[in-house]
């Protein structure tokens, strides 16, 4: 295998993400060395990213809106999945928590994992 090594530092990190980067153009035949090599640096950068640069998941409800911005969705279509305006209002707005039905719903219907809508948050008080 050609030239791979650990990723310790933010340099061995830049050289791992254009070695990459140069993949993405030309796509190595599944199979080859070419397509291993590529598959070993990417998970090197993904287990150094997750390591020294963990995303934290949004809470809840901010998760949810941006989910409905990312796919379009809108207010209206909450309220349709969950059968109430008001109810889809209160939730976006942090005056009602989430409930396992509901949650089974956005899981069910929109494809959110339900491992990040269990996540306590606070609500507002009216």
């Amino acid at each position: 295998m050609k030239d791979i090594r650990a990723i310790r530092n933010n340099d061995d990190l830049a050289w791992a993400v254009a070695e990459v980067s140069r993949y993405f153009d030309n796509l190595p035949v599944p199979g080859s060395e070419d397509a291993e090599r590529f598959d070993i640096l990417s998970d090197l950068i993904e287990a150094y990213e997750n390591r020294y640069y963990p995303i934290e998941a949004p809470e809840p409800i901010e998760l949810l809106k941006a989910h409905m911005e990312m796919t379009g969705k809108s207010q209206s279509d909450l309220a349709n999945l969950f059968g109430s305006r008001s109810r889809a209002s209160e939730i976006l707005n942090k005056k009602r928590a989430l409930t396992v039905d509901m949650i089974y719903k956005l899981t069910k219907e929109w494809g959110i994992p339900a491992e990040y809508l269990v996540e306590p948050y606070h609500l507002i008080a009216a």
